[in-house]
């Protein structure tokens, strides 16, 4: 990685629900999740079944860090949570992390109007439906809702981020190793909408705009978001032919087509854009000759895919 830059690696990049047989092993079949490395900060956008191979890997890290279990590298992590719908949240019961007592887990997040994300997350994925409750965990475990009014700030020397109110003009005086992380609502997503974040460290910034419906003539409010952003994942979860689809049209659901997602982009001056959050039953081939469709592109546009990494 570039000094000073960002590195982001891609963990799952479906929707929906998570695709697994031999015709999906090209781009992968895991649910949502992406890690971000900004300096010493390890950030990860949502908790779909991507999260799980992720966890094992940071798990390992650990593991191998030191014999003793006391002399081991303590584990420290933030988690941005775009939504609670089922596929950005069903792998965070099986992320080891968890388990680790040295874990410090910030998870920051937007769950609607009627609970909050710490009570929205008990009930939905542990309790009822799970063999432990969420307080039960062995990790130091913090539970943040976030608005579009908030900046999150994540510093290596701290052990857990920093939420901050800010207005529209106010300047960001960052410290040493400081990521700096603001939002934005988007309310296209049926059942509350859904949060967007824009990581900036240093000179180099990544935006993650999943589960976003664009509408007619762009996402202007995202484009101004994302305006000249480095990196650019944006929901692509339809072609256009099954947005506009005679017998099951898309429009309504939430999702973007991949077009809506590259005049976005293009809006927005980004400087790459990744397709993220396909469809679970576009497998490789498919997804292959829609990659090649926009491969002549003035725009670096490419699908994001499991293992990818990429250095800003």
């Amino acid at each position: 990685m570039k000094k000073d830059g960002i590195k982001v690696k891609f963990w799952g990049v479906r929707g929906s629900y998570p695709s697994v047989n031999k015709d999906f092993l090209k781009y992968g079949g895991n649910t949502s999740c992406v890690e971000v490395n900004a300096g010493n900060n390890k950030i990860i956008l949502d908790a779909g079944t991507g999260i799980i191979p992720l966890g094992n890997t940071i798990y390992q890290e650990y593991i191998s860090s030191a014999d003793n279990i006391f002399d081991r590298s303590p584990i420290k992590l933030t988690l941005l949570l775009s939504h609670i719908h089922q596929d950005h949240i069903q792998g965070l019961n099986f992320f080891k992390p968890i388990n680790v007592p040295s874990c410090k887990l910030s998870i920051l997040g937007y769950s609607g109007i009627d609970k909050s994300l710490d009570k929205n997350l008990s009930e939905l994925i542990f309790g009822k439906s799970f063999p432990i409750n969420l307080i039960d965990i062995n990790a130091d475990i913090s539970i943040h809702d976030v608005s579009e009014t908030d900046v999150i700030c994540v510093n290596s020397n701290s052990d857990k981020p920093v939420i901050k109110k800010i207005t529209e003009f106010q300047d960001f005086h960052t410290k040493k190793d400081e990521v700096i992380i603001t939002t934005l609502k988007l309310n296209s997503h049926p059942n509350y909408g859904v949060m967007c974040y824009k990581i900036t460290y240093k000179n180099k910034s990544v935006v993650y705009a999943t589960d976003n419906e664009c509408y007619a003539g762009g996402s202007k409010k995202l484009e101004l978001f994302a305006k000249d952003t480095d990196l650019l994942i944006h929901d692509s979860q339809y072609t256009q032919e099954d947005y506009l689809s005679a017998i099951s049209p898309k429009q309504g659901f939430g999702h973007s087509t991949f077009d809506m997602a590259f005049n976005t982009a293009s809006g927005a001056n980004a400087k790459k854009l990744a397709f993220f959050h396909f469809d679970p039953t576009f497998n490789d081939e498919s997804l292959s000759d829609i990659e090649n469709c926009f491969s002549n592109k003035k725009i670096d546009c490419f699908l994001a895919k499991e293992g990818l990494e990429i250095c800003l």
